[in-house]
């Protein structure tokens, strides 16, 4: 998949993550049911061992309350191919 479909699947999720806050009190029970989603979907995105543990901590990031507001797919994004890009490249 391209990186910059990747990035705006990314940014979609992580809006849809903050649907949430729109709903005050009853919003934050929707994270039980968006938590696990969006851990799985974490490890769609990205492979190996980055996108398990990136999808353990977007488990625990929309699990929390309050917590919604951190944008991990996007982080991710950034974290695959800005911050970790010699490695990305070479697995090209």
């Amino acid at each position: 998949m391209n990186k910059y479909k990747k990035l705006g699947i990314g940014l979609l999720l992580d809006a849809l993550g903050l649907v949430s806050f729109i709903i005050p009190g009853i919003g934050e029970f929707s994270d039980i049911v968006w938590a696990p989603i969006s851990g799985w979907l974490m490890t769609k995105l990205y492979a190996g061992k980055a996108g398990k543990v990136a999808g353990v901590i977007t488990f625990v990031e929309e699990a929390l309350p309050g917590f919604d507001v951190i944008p991990t797919f996007t982080l991710m994004w950034f974290y695959t191919y800005i911050f970790n890009k010699d490695k990305v490249e070479t697995k090209i």
